[in-house]
């Protein structure tokens, strides 16, 4: 019998649904893939309704430890149901983490993660090329800063995260101090904040600006098949810019 699933994560969510697609009954208003994902919805990441979660009766609820509250977490808990937290810091540990969440979900190993884990072993071992300025919100500005998964896919694409000995792992940095800072590009992803041609760049007047999809840049899931790709795209146009090539 297919077990009942909850996803806390929009990364998750899309792993399950997509190798599962009738284990998935509950999921949060953020988790937007995969396309067309019909269920019950149960709050955000950060204020799930507790007791819709707990009237889905799922068997399992996946989250993660830096997306959810302990709290929340606790409360499922406290009321019987299994909870399975990942962490997720690098490439590697995605998919390791991947594996567990799937396996503990009756999923047989999906091909789609044997293709993600090829595109990464396929990639050259690059050093860092180029240093980056890389914001994650603006009003206040924040970047990434230490062990984060997204630092770590850019820098195994050749990009040097400039905040990634910082002590925190989001840090508040004033603009002036980002503008100033020795830097190739600044990158700008679509999510968790919209960074667009028009919302973004401007405030990095010195540095070329590669826009990158959000869902490539710090998603766990399918679209670790594709993301080595579509970033490399994002950040050789960013750098023809900076040489001022055709």
């Amino acid at each position: 019998m297919e077990l009942r699933v909850v996803s806390l994560v929009p990364s998750l969510s899309e792993a399950v649904g997509v190798s599962a697609p009738g284990a998935l009954v509950g999921a949060t208003d953020w988790c937007s893939r995969p396309a067309g994902l019909d269920v019950v919805r149960v709050g955000g990441t950060k204020n799930p309704d507790v007791g819709r979660i707990v009237g889905l009766a799922p068997d399992l609820v996946v989250a993660n430890e830096e997306e959810n509250r302990a709290q929340d977490l606790d409360a499922l808990r406290g009321a019987g149901l299994e909870v399975m937290v990942t962490e997720v810091r690098s490439v590697a540990q995605a998919f390791s983490e991947l594996g567990r969440v799937l396996a503990g979900c009756g999923v047989a190993r999906p091909g789609w993660l044997d293709a993600a884990e090829d595109a990464w072993r396929a990639l050259p071992v690059r050093p860092p090329e180029r240093a980056a300025v890389v914001p994650v919100w603006r009003r206040p500005w924040m970047v990434l800063g230490r062990d984060t998964f997204a630092g770590d896919v850019l820098a195994r694409l050749g990009v040097r995260n400039v905040y990634a000995g910082h002590a925190e792992r989001y840090p508040r940095i004033a603009l002036a101090e980002l503008d100033a800072v020795a830097a190739d590009l600044v990158v700008l992803p679509d999510e968790p904040y919209r960074f667009t041609a028009e919302d973004g760049p401007e405030a990095f007047p010195r540095l070329p600006a590669a826009l990158v999809s959000g869902r490539h840049l710090t998603w766990y899931g399918p679209s670790l098949v594709t993301a080595p790709g579509v970033l490399a795209a994002a950040l050789d146009e960013a750098a023809l810019l900076r040489t001022g090539g055709a």
